[in-house]
């Protein structure tokens, strides 16, 4: 069944459209979540309630542009929504007077993926929000003041911090696994 089909038949209320749709998407998703939220149970959480909003909001799908990127945006504004009411503007690690050393680029290349995703997941919630939105989905510092409610200024030290921190952790990596 191609996309257009499935949407069409959850557009009609078809159980097995539905079903397609979430088989097809939610793998996908789910580490979309993971990478917002503090727990996989969360996750699961998060997962569960962004494809209930898609569900209803599915007629507001135009047929333009990527289906699979309206659903990423239904799932990070359901993972923003869920921490939305924590504030983050005084939240410190430590990690606030580093300073700005290069990563040793074997450090990196060793790193793989999960490593790294387990590095993410381990941010202060914070960091962790803004990294995610301006790293990983692209948003501009003041399309992430305008969803957290935070100021622009706030958002780039936030992924500052985070970076810095990220680096401190993968230098420490490497030198335990040398």
């Amino acid at each position: 069944m191609s996309e257009t089909d499935i949407i069409r038949g959850c557009l009609r209320g078809s159980a097995q459209c539905q079903r397609a749709l979430y088989e097809r998407f939610a793998g996908k998703m789910y580490a979309v979540c993971l990478r917002y939220a503090r727990t996989p149970a969360d996750a699961a959480d998060i997962l569960q309630e962004g494809f209930l909003k898609v569900y209803s909001k599915l007629e507001q799908f135009q047929f333009q542009g990527s289906f699979e990127g309206w659903i990423r945006r239904i799932m990070v504004n359901t993972a923003l929504r869920t921490y939305q009411k924590q504030r983050f503007d005084n939240e410190t690690s430590g990690y606030e007077r580093l300073p700005e050393a290069p990563v040793d680029p074997d450090a990196i290349s060793a790193l793989s993926e999960a490593e790294l995703l387990r590095l993410i997941a381990q941010l202060p919630e914070g960091y962790r929000l803004v990294f995610n939105l301006v790293a990983i989905e692209g948003y501009s510092h003041a399309e992430v003041a305008e969803t957290l409610g935070i100021q622009e200024s706030t958002s780039r030290s936030q992924l500052t911090k985070a970076r810095r921190w990220l680096c401190e952790q993968i230098e420490l990596l490497h030198k335990i696994n040398v």
